[in-house]
């Protein structure tokens, strides 16, 4: 098939996070700028949904609560308090026959956000099994994760330290690689198409997103299936990011404590969760009668080359794939009317990122940060946001930033406490802004898109 150079449709949003179960729930909430921060005693590790083919799987919503403190033999009882943003419950059975599967908790998020979005897309999923109903060999996987199958692994490893190699599971080894993700998606969905994993930190969604969009672009299918997924929220990872220092110590006022740009924001708050979307061409779309939510447009990346966890001051690698975004889109800054920016809520990033944003968008356009209400999500918040931003330019409204209640000074961007009404005209793109450690930088360029084919 010729390269198809141009858009790409979104037609399907699926989303799993801590703002709600749903796109509809999670848009709700972030409109109304209410966050879902709680304190959570941390290590006890939390298994991944139980699924023992001896006992049929229960029916009530799974419940994971704020577990319990957790001795150690050696230096005694050690449980310490994290902020975190968790996902909501669900019941098991809304997971099919995967659940036989022993799917890792983040690919637990990733089957449910993406068999939403799939659907939203206009293919029928069979209830049981999850199979959609598409082309099969056209049809393709994208996942990004920051952390991969920590939840499985820690299960497996625990078995194996308390009771020798003779204890670990035949699941061990299947569902702790990190291409199990992609792996149980494309089982799951009967997609037979290219599957693959991608890992750049917290941008690995984002990332999914542009290998997906080049695939579509360069023929290699006509449909992808994008999910970000993570499950980070277990005692190794919490404690390493507060070691660092970029975790918000705000204990004492947990709905308080994400607060991008502000000027009393002190970190980041861990969140759980996965987004989906449904890629196509937009000619196949079309002749479906798919609908579209958006148009990705284009797309940018770049690295910092600068260090392992420390953003550059002067944003250069953030600037850099900003202005690949853009020339890859075709637009000029001036064509961007909204910013969803990654700003976690940290001192440096939010600062680095603020100063390239107002430096290449003089125009001033809104920019907002939905991690007041969902918390950083890691590997999945590059798919969450590049969602919320599709929303956001289908129904023309920027989302506030929650808990902005004094900007930070050195910050010069229209930055809304408060739903905002965007124009009609030009300028309707918006930018989906993703940075992961090490340097990983992705742009991605929306714009809006009509309810019925006239779009092409």
């Amino acid at each position: 098939m010729t390269p198809v150079p141009g858009p790409v449709a979104v037609t399907g949003l699926g989303l799993f996070t801590p703002a709600g179960d749903g796109a509809a729930a999670t848009w709700d909430r972030v409109l109304k700028a209410v966050p879902t921060a709680v304190v959570t005693p941390v290590p006890v590790p939390r298994d991944p949904v139980p699924y023992d083919p001896a006992r049929p799987a229960p029916t009530a919503a799974v419940t994971r609560a704020a577990p319990a403190a957790e001795a150690s033999p050696a230096t005694g009882a050690h449980e310490r308090a994290y902020l975190t943003c968790p996902a909501p419950p669900f019941a098991p059975e809304r997971l099919g026959t995967a659940r036989y599967r022993r799917p890792d908790l983040s690919g637990q998020f990733a089957l449910l956000a993406a068999v939403e979005a799939v659907r939203d897309a206009g293919f029928a999923v069979d209830p049981a099994t999850l199979s959609a109903g598409w082309d099969e060999e056209r049809a393709a996987v994208l996942v990004g994760s920051g952390a991969g199958c920590v939840t499985a692994y820690d299960t497996h490893h625990r078995k194996l330290r308390a009771g020798g190699p003779d204890a670990v599971s035949p699941y061990a080894v299947p569902t702790t690689l990190p291409n199990s993700l992609a792996a149980q998606l494309s089982i799951a969905l009967r997609a037979g198409g290219p599957s693959a994993m991608v890992g750049t930190a917290c941008a690995a969604g984002a990332t999914a997103l542009c290998v997906a969009a080049d695939m579509i672009r360069l023929g290699r299918c006509d449909t992808a299936v994008v999910v970000g997924t993570e499950a980070p929220l277990n005692a190794f990872h919490l404690a390493g990011f507060d070691r660092i220092g970029a975790l918000s110590h705000r204990l004492d006022d947990p709905s308080g404590a994400s607060r991008p740009f502000d000027s009393g924001r002190d970190g980041f708050v861990a969140a759980e969760g996965a987004g989906a979307l449904v890629l196509e061409r937009v000619e196949h779309a079309a002749a479906r009668g798919a609908r579209a939510h958006a148009l990705l447009l284009g797309h940018g990346s770049s690295s910092d080359a600068y260090n392992a966890v420390r953003p550059r001051d002067d944003g250069h690698g953030v600037a850099a794939a900003v202005r690949a975004a853009l020339a890859d889109s075709g637009l000029a800054a001036a064509d961007i009317g909204y910013v969803n920016a990654h700003a976690t809520g940290t001192p440096l990033g939010d600062a680095a990122e603020a100063r390239v944003l107002a430096r290449l968008l003089p125009h001033r356009p809104p920019v907002s940060s939905t991690k007041g209400v969902t918390g950083h999500l890691f590997g999945a918040a590059g798919t969450v946001e590049a969602a919320l931003t599709a929303l956001a330019v289908a129904h023309r409204v920027a989302p506030p930033t929650a808990n902005l209640t004094h900007p930070s000074p050195d910050i010069d961007l229209d930055l809304p406490t408060a739903p905002r009404a965007l124009p009609t005209g030009p300028g309707q793109a918006a930018l989906s802004v993703s940075v992961g450690f090490g340097g990983h930088n992705t742009v991605l360029v929306l714009a809006p898109a009509q309810d019925s084919p006239s779009w092409l």
